[in-house]
C-alpha cells in the first residue's frame, strides 16, 4: 500500500509525465532515503534566507515541467558562495523554460554513485547500483538485482563493481558508510516494488556517500504512460 502522501505526489505529477526533484527528493523521504535539506525559492528576495538556512557553499538547481534533463539546459549550478552570486544564478536561471522555481541546498561530497530502476514489462522493478561521476557512460561500471533486494543482495553488488575500491577507502580517502548504503539500496528498491504500476524509471544520480553516510543528490521518477 503507497504511503497517502506519496500516492498525491504521483497524482499531481501524472500531467507532466514525469516527477520533478523537489516532488520526488519528498517520496524518497518519505521511504526512508536520505535527503538533505532543500528550499525552493520561488522569487530573488527569497535567496538570502534560503541562503542563510542552509548555509554555503550551494548547489542551485531548475525546477520546471519543461526540463527533465537539467544539464542539457545549463539548468544546475555549483559551489554557489555568496549572495551576490546566487542572486546572479536566480536570474538566470528564471529565463528557463517552465520556469517555476529554484531548488537550493548545500553542497554534498563523497564518491558519486548511481542508483536507478527499471520497470521490466516481464520481470518488474529490476535495480541499478554503479559508480557515478563523470566516467560513469565510459566505464558502465554497474551491477543489476531483480527487486526487492536483501542486505546480502546489495554487499554482492558492491562487490560486483570494478571501483569498489573508492568506496573501501582508496589512496588514504576515507572507507564510505557500508551500512547508510547498503540501507539506502533496500530502501530504494521497496519503493520501486511499491510504486510498480506506476513508474518507469526512478534515478538518483549523483548518490554521494561518504564516511558520515549517503545523500540523495538528484533525483527523478518518469512516469508510466496511462
Amino acid at each position: 500500500m503507497i504511503n497517502a502522501a506519496i500516492h498525491q505526489i504521483i497524482n499531481s505529477s501524472q500531467e507532466y509525465g514525469w516527477v520533478m526533484e523537489p516532488q520526488a527528493k519528498e517520496i524518497f523521504r518519505l521511504a526512508g532515503l536520505p535527503v538533505p535539506q532543500f528550499i525552493v525559492v520561488k522569487d530573488i528576495t527569497e535567496c538570502g534566507p534560503a541562503a542563510k538556512t542552509l548555509g554555503y557553499p550551494l548547489a542551485a538547481k531548475v525546477v520546471s515541467p519543461e526540463i527533465i534533463h537539467k544539464t542539457e539546459h545549463q539548468g544546475v549550478v555549483v559551489n554557489i558562495g555568496d549572495l551576490a552570486g546566487l542572486k546572479d544564478v536566480f536570474i538566470d536561471l528564471s529565463g528557463l523554460p517552465g520556469f517555476q522555481g529554484v531548488l537550493l541546498e548545500k553542497m554534498s561530497s563523497g564518491v558519486e554513485l548511481i542508483l536507478g530502476a527499471k520497470n521490466d514489462p516481464q520481470f518488474g522493478p529490476v535495480v541499478l547500483l554503479g559508480i557515478g561521476g563523470i566516467g560513469v557512460e565510459i566505464y558502465k561500471d554497474t551491477a543489476i538485482r531483480m527487486a526487492p533486494v536483501a542486505t546480502e543482495d546489495v554487499d554482492r553488488m558492491i562487490s560486483e563493481l570494478k571501483g569498489r575500491k573508492l568506496l573501501e577507502g582508496y589512496r588514504g580517502a576515507p572507507a564510505v558508510n557500508r551500512t547508510s548504503l547498503i540501507e539506502t539500496v533496500r530502501n530504494f528498491s521497496l519503493l520501486s516494488m511499491e510504486l510498480a504500476t506506476h513508474f518507469e524509471s526512478i534515478d538518483i544520480n549523483p548518490l554521494f556517500c561518504a564516511k558520515d553516510g549517503c545523500f540523495v543528490a538528484d533525483a527523478r521518477i518518469i512516469l508510466r504512460q496511462a
